[in-house]
């Protein structure tokens, strides 16, 4: 709230004994008003700074997601899964730019689509700062990244550049606006007070918006393509395609752990905000517990996974951990401000066994994803906005969502079905919205030649046919026809060793 001073109120207060009590009340009000504009600088600046330094750790998810794509793939394809990473931050960077960001929040709009700052025109306003813009734009590109992970090993270069300019620059935004825009026509901000059922779509950060969407874009893709050479042998009997190095996997998952503290908490993107309560609790306090929810989710998630593959495996796969981990992640995402530590145990034990049935089914349909990124993201990300809507606790949704002091909360919680049934409503248009425009784009690809690469350049692989040679002095365990120094598994033998006499 701004400070004022009325010289008028003042002067009547100093009294007629006060020589010239006009002057001294002017002088006294214009330092007081001197003042309370640097405090109200100094708040637009730490936030801006907060929110800057959240950018920062998102945009760092994209060294994560590049560092985990490389490892999930061979060796062969290590360049070429490297370069549509940089390709998704590129471009969307320039997409975003010119459209995405007008699409998502050009204020004032419909409640579909945004309709202004184009090229970020007239920029910054009372509503934006550059910071906002850079924060969503590292959203957006992450949303193009998942998708990337989908349909990795067998894509054309130029069917990445095509459907990631799509995605960051339309398809994302559009639903973006509909959640997160104080327009959007189920956004739980929207200013209008129309809020869907009451109450509005709470998908804090995006398991939804961003997961969901890059999840099933992801989905299409890889079904439209079809599986990898040699995921599935005649019988249907699936092969398992592992990844080259377990090492560059976890540092992935590391660093996109790193950078979801930028993600979940950041996505309050103000710091400086005093909640009714006053003294230490405040603002400050939901984002410290954000990071606790997010924090507790992927743990959780992580060692049900270890537990439950080693049940059903006979194997400690970290892999398997490292994708368990990030599912709790993107399923925490949407109600991590607004949900208990505890419930946030439940919600990643309950990602993990979705995680886990997921690429059980995937498996069954003969459904190829090298990194799990449809299952992991679009099914746990599916979860993350059901669970939202049963644990949603009815103190933090009116603190974190204070422009309707009644609004319904979770269902578990007693706060009624009504967010339930703007959660589900949800899922089904993104649903929808995601397969109504990227399946059609990467069927006319398909239908174009323009989507999967030759069966000739697949087997070769693409570092070395399409990005001018291999990544590392590397190679997988078939391609024994090439030459070079080959890695052979050495079994342990079952005979008993002979002992001197």
């Amino acid at each position: 709230m701004a400070l004022t001073c009325s010289s008028g109120e003042l002067a009547q207060l100093l009294g007629p004994n006060v020589l010239n009590s006009t002057g001294a009340a002017d002088f006294i009000c214009s330092q007081f008003n001197t003042v309370s504009d640097n405090f109200s600088a100094t708040q637009y600046a730490v936030d801006n700074t907060y929110l800057l330094f959240s950018a920062y750790l998102v945009f760092s998810m994209q060294l994560g997601f590049a560092m985990l794509c490389a490892g999930s793939v061979r060796a062969k394809n290590t360049m070429n899964i490297m370069l549509t990473n940089v390709l998704d931050a590129a471009a969307g960077g320039l997409f975003y730019y010119l459209f995405g960001f007008a699409f998502a929040f050009g204020t004032p709009s419909n409640g579909f689509i945004g309709k202004h700052n184009f090229g970020l025109k007239a920029f910054p306003s009372i509503n934006f700062d550059y910071s906002y813009f850079l924060y969503q734009w590292a959203f957006a590109i992450a949303a193009a990244g998942i998708t990337s992970g989908s349909i990795a090993e067998r894509t054309q270069f130029v069917a990445y550049l095509i459907y990631s300019s799509f995605l960051t620059g339309f398809v994302y935004p559009v639903v973006s606006h509909w959640f997160w825009s104080v327009d959007g026509w189920a956004s739980a901000t929207r200013t209008d007070g129309d809020l869907l059922f009451g109450t509005g779509v709470i998908d804090f950060a995006g398991s939804g918006v961003v997961h969901m969407v890059g999840g099933i874009a992801g989905l299409w893709g890889a079904l439209i393509e079809g599986p990898r050479i040699g995921r599935f042998d005649h019988s249907g009997k699936a092969i398992a395609l592992r990844g080259h190095s377990a090492s560059l996997v976890v540092l992935g998952t590391f660093l996109l752990w790193f950078g979801w503290y930028g993600f979940n908490p950041g996505s309050f993107t103000k710091i400086l905000s005093a909640y009714p309560a006053g003294g230490y609790y405040g603002q400050w306090s939901a984002i410290g517990r954000t990071a606790v929810t997010t924090t507790l989710a992927g743990s959780t998630a992580a060692l049900t996974t270890l537990f439950g593959k080693r049940i059903l495996s006979g194997h400690w796969n970290v892999t398997d951990v490292c994708n368990g981990l990030l599912g709790g992640f993107a399923a925490i995402t949407a109600g991590c401000s607004v949900v208990e530590p505890w419930a946030a145990i439940i919600c990643g034990f309950v990602a993990s066994l979705v995680l886990i049935g997921c690429n059980k089914l995937a498996e069954i349909l003969k459904f190829d994803d090298p990194l799990e990124a449809a299952q992991l993201h679009g099914g746990c990300g599916t979860w993350g906005v059901i669970f939202t809507a049963l644990f949603a606790s009815k103190k933090y949704v009116r603190e974190v969502y204070p422009n309707k002091p009644d609004r319904p909360y979770g269902l578990f919680m007693g706060g009624g079905g009504k967010l339930l049934g703007a959660h589900l409503i949800q899922i089904v248009v993104i649903i929808g919205w995601v397969s109504a425009t990227m399946g059609p784009l990467f069927f006319v690809l398909h239908k174009l030649k323009l989507l999967r690469i030759s069966s000739e350049d697949e087997m070769s692989g693409m570092d070395m046919t399409r990005h001018g040679g291999f990544a590392y002095i590397y190679h997988d365990d078939d391609d024994t026809n090439k030459n070079g120094i080959q890695l052979r598994r050495v079994e342990p033998t079952s005979k008993t060793p002979t002992q001197n006499v």
